[in-house]
């Protein structure tokens, strides 16, 4: 890791909202995130946390309308004009649900992605560059993370094999090729060894039970460490 680098991460914090939280999900196309993600949610809401569920991109109307024009493209999108379009989500996200709901006490606010498929997608993916993406992020809201990344690892096979089993059409990023899933993977590897207390990394080739079991143990940390 560069000094440059270190620098950029240093500036980046989770949001101080006594009593609630902010987590997200990661994991390349197949890891199983919606499926964690409902049966979390209903758990949470089993210990009286009051929930919401956001997508990225995606949230709010001006990111639906991105996610809508960049999952359906048709025709390449320059990597550069992809970063900055998911930047624009993410803060206007931010700035219109997330920071707002987090005032309520007791709330928790559930990513599906975040900074760190950025990271994965065009930094690594795309070839930007980690320290591109990072820098792409050090304006306010932009600098908030979540306090606990759930981030869950599987292999291409298991990718590809869990992909081809629910027999819908590919979007934009699923109909890349093995190159592009192996960046994939490299990018959330590093993310994980670049942000190691706030992304937990779970055996995603393990069977759900034990994947919600893991993401339990997290989150019953978390909650515990911010009390």
């Amino acid at each position: 890791m560069t000094k440059e680098i270190d620098q950029l991460i240093a500036n980046f914090r989770p949001p101080a909202f006594p009593g609630s939280y902010f987590i997200s999900f990661e994991g390349i196309e197949g890891a199983g995130k919606s499926t964690q993600i409902i049966q979390t949610q209903r758990y949470l809401e089993s210990l009286n946390f009051r929930v919401l569920v956001l997508r990225e991109p995606g949230g709010t109307s001006f990111g639906e309308k991105l996610r809508k024009a960049i999952l359906e493209s048709n025709s390449p999108i320059h990597p550069v004009a992809e970063m900055h379009l998911f930047a624009s989500s993410r803060a206007q996200l931010l700035h219109e649900v997330t920071l707002k709901e987090l005032a309520v006490p007791g709330t928790i606010i559930i990513y599906d992605r975040y900074i760190d498929s950025t990271i994965a997608y065009q930094g690594m993916g795309r070839g930007l560059g980690i320290e591109a993406v990072l820098k792409t992020h050090q304006s306010f809201p932009l600098t908030l993370v979540p306090h606990l990344t759930l981030y869950i690892a599987i292999g291409l096979n298991t990718s590809h094999l869990r992909q081809n089993k629910r027999q819908i059409p590919k979007d934009y990023f699923e109909r890349q090729g093995n190159d592009f899933y192996q960046k994939l993977i490299d990018g959330y590897e590093k993310s994980h060894e670049l942000f190691p207390e706030r992304v937990f990394k779970i055996d995603g080739e393990k069977d759900e039970s034990f994947v919600f079991e893991e993401i339990k143990r997290a989150v019953h940390h978390l909650i515990e460490r911010v009390r």
